[in-house]
């Protein structure tokens, strides 16, 4: 993973555990077969794509659903 790609994606996820967390899923993502979701260039690693996209608000998180009462 590239230096300035963490910092980048650290600036919008401060919380680095779920930063970490949001790279690891989608990483798995585009293993699986995902297409990134930015123009990824050849031979990049699917961590720093993840982490690009994380940086450039393609993915971001979501508010949890509230529990049925």
């Amino acid at each position: 993973m590239k230096a300035k790609n963490i910092e980048a994606a650290s600036k919008v996820i401060t919380e680095s555990q779920i930063l970490i967390n949001m790279v690891s899923r989608r990483v798995r993502q585009l293993n699986a077969g995902s297409r990134p979701l930015i123009d990824a260039e050849i031979g990049e690693g699917f961590a720093d794509i993840a982490l690009q996209e994380i940086a450039q608000g393609k993915i971001g998180l979501a508010a949890p659903e509230p529990l049925a009462a």
